[in-house]
């Protein structure tokens, strides 16, 4: 099966996001960098908070990062696949669980290495529920693109062409 084939330019958005998860996971994207900009913005939102609380904030937002950055990874991912999937003669049904699970084990797989890459940035550290984190951000990613796909098959239906 053919899964590499298919539009170039889904695969450069791939390449694209996945140097964007690289360089969060560089120095700048350490918790004394990112809070820099963090902090500020939620007291300004809310001047009352407590030390404690802010510092929760801004885990929680960070922590938010990591499946919102994994799921992007993953639709764009299950994007590149099905263009490829698309590309070869035979007509294909509009969804495939056999896409949807290399994208996701693919995006696990980068998280996972994501985490190791960190272990060699002196300011970062890897941790192995970041990739269970990351993994499940990838897993709501899938899941976002499954119910697209519903969507889109439902108005279809209800519209043929």
């Amino acid at each position: 099966m053919s899964l590499i084939r298919g539009s170039i330019k889904h695969w450069l958005m791939v390449a694209a996001w996945m140097l964007v998860i690289f360089g969060a996971s560089s120095d700048m994207g350490a918790s004394r960098n990112t809070s820099r900009f963090i902090g500020p913005i939620v007291r300004w939102l809310y001047p009352d908070i407590t030390k404690a609380g802010l510092e929760q904030v801004v885990f929680l937002i960070r922590k938010g990062a990591h499946v919102t950055e994994y799921a992007i990874l993953a639709i764009l991912l299950w994007r590149a696949l099905s263009a490829a999937r698309n590309s070869v003669a035979a007509p294909t049904p509009p969804w495939s669980w056999r896409v949807a699970a290399v994208a996701w084990a693919s995006a696990a797989t980068y998280a996972a290495s994501d985490e190791l890459h960190q272990m060699f940035v002196p300011s970062r550290t890897g941790h192995w529920q970041d990739v269970a984190l990351d993994s499940c951000g990838a897993l709501l990613g899938v899941l976002i693109c499954y119910g697209w796909n519903r969507v889109k098959s439902r108005r279809a239906a209800e519209f043929p062409p």
